[in-house]
């Protein structure tokens, strides 16, 4: 998918409609001339509801409508007749959808399954007609219940990937042409820092009928977490992987050291993402012979490493079924 097309975040406008009122209609026929209360129920307004898309991949459909209005309800008529509700606005959104509210930020609720749908704007009520007014004592109650005001404000929406494996890693680690060798996706590849732009998504197969969703997260950098490089644009992305693919190339200076500046970054996003399943993988393997490898585990953080090279292809089967395992 060409960068431009990308959008993970969007703020647009919702109304909701307003209810509909209630009739004060007192019933009248050539047969009776005093006849009492009918007046019928105004309808609700229609919703602004959110529902979750499998098909869709951004939000590139709502970066130029940001302004949706539902429709109100139509009053009540004679006869104890209830109006119509409101037609409602549906808006499709691709899974890993959060919506938030664009003044206090407060999370009101993510969509992560087809067909799932929630409620962004509430319809207003309709009015109660005359006829819910009636008691003994009260025959005759000439006054039912105006519509309430539908729900109107802005609201932000943030898409989280949803993908089984998410590769973290510096700029230039060679996330992106791991990704390209293993799956059939086709990210940006070049020999200079933040080649990627933007998340890319691609379905690995490691077995016959067995497959798993990589993410290739655009790189990280010391102080992301405080909005350097490329901040936390992307960092939410991780948020939603099963497994962490840490990528350190094996030219590093410092391979253990750059793990923890990874990790650590993360830890200040969002101290939840400790708890996922890590992976390190030395990545660019081919550069380096058996004893060089030897005097590298000697100084490797304690959690399960591999040595792969996207180019000659050493370790790649091995990485699709360690990570197939861990998965499951």
């Amino acid at each position: 998918m060409p960068e431009p097309n990308f959008i993970d975040y969007v703020k647009i406008f919702c109304r909701s409609g307003n209810g509909g009122a209630g009739s004060a209609h007192l019933h009248r026929d050539k047969f009776n001339r005093k006849g009492g209360p009918d007046g019928g129920d105004g309808g609700r307004g229609g919703h602004i509801v959110l529902r979750a898309n499998e098909q869709l991949w951004t939000l590139l459909h709502l970066k130029y409508r940001k302004h949706f209005f539902a429709g109100s309800g139509v009053n009540g008529g004679s006869s104890l007749k209830t109006g119509a509700n409101g037609e409602d606005v549906i808006i499709e959104v691709p899974l890993g959808t959060v919506a938030r509210d664009a003044d206090s930020g407060e999370f009101l609720f993510e969509l992560t399954v087809h067909g799932e749908e929630k409620i962004l704007k509430q319809g207003g009520m309709g009015g109660l007609g005359n006829d819910h007014f009636k008691s003994p004592t009260h025959r005759t109650p000439r006054y039912a219940q105006p519509g309430m005001p539908g729900d109107e404000g802005w609201n932000i929406l943030e898409l989280k990937l949803l993908a089984d494996v998410g590769l973290v890693g510096f700029p230039n680690a060679g996330k992106s042409t791991l990704l390209s060798v293993v799956s059939a996706a086709r990210p940006k590849i070049a020999d200079y820092p933040f080649t990627t732009l933007v998340p890319n998504l691609g379905i690995v197969r490691c077995r016959p009928y067995a497959s798993f969703v990589m993410a290739d997260i655009p790189g990280l950098i010391e102080g992301a977490s405080e909005g350097k490089g490329l901040g936390t644009r992307f960092l939410r992305h991780i948020e939603r992987n099963s497994l962490l693919l840490f990528l350190v190339p094996a030219d590093s200076n410092d391979i253990h050291k750059e793990y923890r500046i990874l990790l650590k970054e993360l830890e200040k996003y969002n101290p939840e993402l400790l708890d996922k399943k890590r992976l390190l993988a030395i990545s660019k393997s081919d550069l380096l012979d058996e004893e060089l490898k030897k005097e590298i585990r000697e100084d490797l953080p304690a959690v399960p490493y591999l040595f792969i090279s996207s180019f000659s292809g050493e370790g790649i089967s091995r990485l699709k079924d360690t990570i197939w395992k861990e998965l499951q």
